[in-house]
């Protein structure tokens, strides 16, 4: 067998963790851009520049994002009084029901894949996996010190 090395053995398994991803999002009735969105918006209200830039989005492409959730009845705009001209946005009650159903699949679901793992070998994956998201700058919301997020 040959070796595969570090790039093959990482796009393998981000190819895993998405198709995973992916299939606990359609279960959702949600794409996995919808779902991104609703995590962002699990614990609090966001603006729209925070989450174009917690995204990675631009701001046309979230605002695509936006409208399709929007019109699903999973998030609502709203002006804050002391800036008219900002708009945050957050979940409906059915967003934050969706939401917390898909936290719980992720949450139960994805760390699946470590099942083959020792408790030892699943601790220094976590340890590792932690590190290089912290390296990468990874956004605080996607893993880094807070652990409600899907």
């Amino acid at each position: 067998m040959q070796e595969q090395g570090a790039g093959a053995a990482l796009v393998g398994l981000a190819v895993l963790i998405q198709r995973r991803y992916a299939e606990i999002c359609a279960e959702h009735d949600l794409t996995p851009a919808q779902a991104h969105l609703l995590c962002m918006l699990m614990d609090q209200p966001r603006g729209l520049t925070e989450l174009s830039r917690l995204l990675g989005l631009a701001r046309p492409g979230l605002s695509g994002l936006v409208d399709r959730t929007e019109r699903r009845g999973l998030v609502r705009r709203d002006n804050p009084a002391h800036d008219r001209r900002a708009v945050t946005l957050s979940t409906t009650p059915q967003g934050k029901k969706t939401v917390d159903a898909l936290y719980a699949d992720v949450s139960t679901r994805l760390p699946d894949l470590l099942d083959h793992l020792s408790p030892a070998e699943r601790r220094n994956f976590e340890t590792i996996a932690a590190d290089i998201a912290a390296a990468a700058g990874l956004p605080e919301a996607f893993g880094g010190s807070c652990p409600r997020r899907c």
